[in-house]
């Protein structure tokens, strides 16, 4: 029996063996075996001009990566969706003469995709990842796809190297690790060349890379786009979404410990948001400049790698979407939703930037694979609202009954219907200018790979300065090759000296040789998250309560603060009844088993010696209490209790003549009338963080 089975391994492995080859030390050909020059550029009219459609070698390389996976999408597969409606503030007549941004009294339907980019559909909410933020909106001109990240950039330039990206950064594929994460080999290997990710990198590894929520997270449109006006004016466009909770991250050590205790954070919190009436809301706001503010700009907006700093060209709020409805059915709608760039509507155009053109390709590529055909655009999700009439028929998954013999342009036997629309009310690209002979180059003006790297470094705090430093020592200290180290303190070394001998230092490689990096002549404060909006609305608090608790400390400030919109929940070693010292109840709807101080923004303990009492015997309370301290959330504690806090709390400090209410340990005590401490509490939740309790 055993040599039967060694013979059919034996045999299995020898039909596999056929198949199996090496690329290493070979020529790179196409699936035809073409012998190929350029992998790295697409085909162009000009350095400056549109991509070729004539390109094979770019049309099989990225048809090929689009059906690589079924039916789970490539990228983006971890999603979670929610409906709403966007409303403009004012008439953009002057630049755009796209219907949804002019009319101020119409609430133009939206469907709203967030996800993480690199995971499978299994993998965690928070790990540290790109975001995606895609807003299909239902206008009355058809659908148009704002299809985003929640960081402005991109790790690329041109469109064909991103199956090379999403190769290196997906799982390795001789032994499928890591899931959902950067921290291996084959991504700095492909970081360290392809230096124009520098940029981006920065981002990935800043806070940004691990926000707190989607309701507290920016989108942005990242590729330049065109208004085009009535009058056939053109401008150039950048889009963001500007959540009005502000802009707020998780940290490292908690965005591990959610991911193992509630891999669904996000998910959850965006959902229970909105079953709570708590709604998002996001202003989309615009950067616009003339084409010739555009010609004597210091950035190419072609180039994907690149922000227009806003202290250069400020940021315009026109109109603000609510998300005020959750999805009925997950797979019907955030599953089957089709995202596509080429969704644009009349008033809103292209330009020439090789990713965005290399991308009008692989969106509706990819969705006839994944989705069953051509017919995807009936799916009640992507269908717009207007009705659909042309010519296209058949295929797989038709829904629409299409009545006659008629299926062609021009004809005479149905009045030449379905006719065309006069030029003025639809959508006419601009009539742009482009002359050029063929190339694979980019212009030279794409090769700045580290000035902005280093304005987004030089921008931030001191805090968010640390993160990356922390963020570089656990990913590069992943990576099992010490010359990929070495190569990514020599490339970060362009960035900036200090940032590169620190990243040297945490991951064990020689410090590079110092080398003058000339600080930006302007910073950028909008760059730091530091300078984001605070609000208390829809923040968690987690009350610690046991039999005994203060009645009145637990009703007041409860009272207080669900005025403010915030949520708070009832932890207690048991779930159910719990007695006050009034003998009044409340019901704890949470226990240690179902929760985890990582879950809150805050937590509040009152007094009560027989609740302390309970408290400080358990060791979950101390560890809740611990890690509220160590991921520097706002405590709030009264009377008895405070001890109790400052016995956990004291050996922790780093510095023991910081006092307690510095660093948001507010505590209701003989010298703080209770009024100052509900405001005071309320205040230091606020402020999100409180980051001296790290520096």
């Amino acid at each position: 029996m055993e040599n039967n089975k060694d013979n059919q391994s034996n045999r299995k492995k020898e039909q596999l063996e056929e198949y199996t080859q090496s690329d290493a030390g070979t020529k790179h050909t196409t699936d035809q075996g073409i012998p190929i020059h350029h992998d790295e550029t697409t085909l162009k009219v000009g350095e400056r001009g549109p991509s070729l459609i004539e390109d094979f070698h770019f049309r099989e390389k990225i048809t090929h990566f689009d059906h690589e996976r079924i039916p789970e999408r490539v990228v983006h597969a971890r999603g979670f969706g929610a409906h709403g409606y966007f409303q403009v503030y004012e008439p953009l007549s002057d630049l755009t003469k796209a219907g949804f941004l002019n009319d101020t009294n119409v609430k133009t339907p939206v469907f709203v995709r967030f996800s993480t980019v690199v995971g499978s559909r299994g993998s965690a909410d928070t790990v540290r990842d790109v975001r995606g933020f895609a807003t299909k909106f239902y206008t009355k001109d058809g659908n148009f796809d704002l299809v985003g990240n929640n960081m402005p950039i991109f790790f690329i330039q041109d469109a064909i190297k991103f199956p090379d990206l999403v190769h290196a950064i997906k799982p390795e594929p001789n032994n499928e690790i890591p899931q959902a994460s950067a921290a291996h080999d084959t991504f700095w290997d492909w970081v360290v060349n392809n230096q124009e990710s520098a940029h981006m990198i920065m981002w990935l590894l800043s806070d940004r890379g691990i926000p707190r929520s989607f309701r507290m997270m920016d989108g942005f449109g990242v590729h330049t786009f065109r208004f085009v006006n009535s009058q056939n004016e053109a401008h150039f466009v950048k889009f963001h979404w500007k959540p009005l909770l502000g802009v707020h991250s998780l940290i490292w050590d908690e965005a591990q410990k959610i991911a193992g205790k509630d891999p669904d954070f996000h998910r959850k919190d965006l959902y229970e948001a909105i079953e709570r009436g708590d709604y998002p809301e996001y202003e989309l706001a615009i950067q616009v400049l003339t084409e010739r503010e555009a010609q004597q700009f210091n950035i190419d907006l072609l180039d994907a790698t690149k922000i227009w700093p806003e202290e250069q060209v400020p940021l315009q709020r026109i109109g603000k979407m609510t998300l005020n409805r959750n999805q009925d059915n997950f797979f019907a709608e955030t599953e089957q939703a089709a995202f596509h760039l080429a969704n644009i509507v009349p008033g809103i155009d292209f330009t020439n930037d090789p990713l965005l053109q290399g991308r009008l390709f692989s969106y509706l590529d990819t969705q006839l694979l994944r989705l069953g055909g051509p017919n995807f655009h009936e799916i009640p999700i992507n269908r717009p609202i207007i009705p659909i009439h042309n010519n296209q028929r058949d295929g797989f998954h038709r829904m629409t009954i299409n009545k006659g013999k008629v299926a062609y342009s021009p004809n005479t036997l149905q009045m030449n219907s379905p006719e065309m629309h006069e030029e003025k009310d639809a959508f006419m690209p601009f009539k742009e200018h482009i002359e050029g002979i063929k190339t694979h180059k980019l212009p030279q003006s794409f090769s700045d790979h580290f000035s902005q790297a280093r304005l987004f470094y030089y921008s931030l705090s001191s805090v968010e300065k640390k993160h990356i430093i922390d963020a570089f020592h656990f990913e590069v200290g992943n990576v099992n090759d010490p010359s990929i180290k070495q190569k990514v303190v020599t490339m970060f070394n362009q960035v900036d000296h200090q940032l590169a001998v620190k990243i040297a230092n945490g991951v064990g490689v020689k410090q590079p040789e110092e080398t003058e990096n000339q600080a930006p002549a302007n910073l950028s404060p909008a760059l730091s998250q530091l300078n984001t909006p605070m609000k208390l609305k829809g923040r968690k608090v987690a009350f610690l309560l046991e039999n005994g608790f203060n009645h009145k400390e637990v009703a007041d400030l409860k009272s207080f603060l669900e005025a403010k919109g915030i949520v708070i929940d009832i932890v207690s070693e048991q779930l159910g009844a719990i007695s006050s010292d009034q003998e009044t109840s409340i019901s704890a709807n949470k226990n240690y088993a179902t929760t985890h101080a990582v879950l809150y923004d805050a937590i509040f303990i009152p007094s009560g010696e027989q609740h302390v009492k309970k408290l400080n015997q358990t060791m979950e309370s101390k560890e809740f209490i611990l890690n509220t301290f160590h991921h520097m959330k706002t405590i709030g504690s009264c009377f008895d209790a405070n001890q109790l806090v400052n016995q956990q709390i004291k050996p922790s400090f780093k510095d023991s003549s910081i006092k307690n209410s510095e660093v948001g340990i507010i505590q209701l005590d003989d010298q703080l009338a209770e009024e100052q401490f509900l405001t005071a509490f309320s205040d230091a939740i606020k402020v999100h963080r409180h980051w001296k309790r790290e520096v």
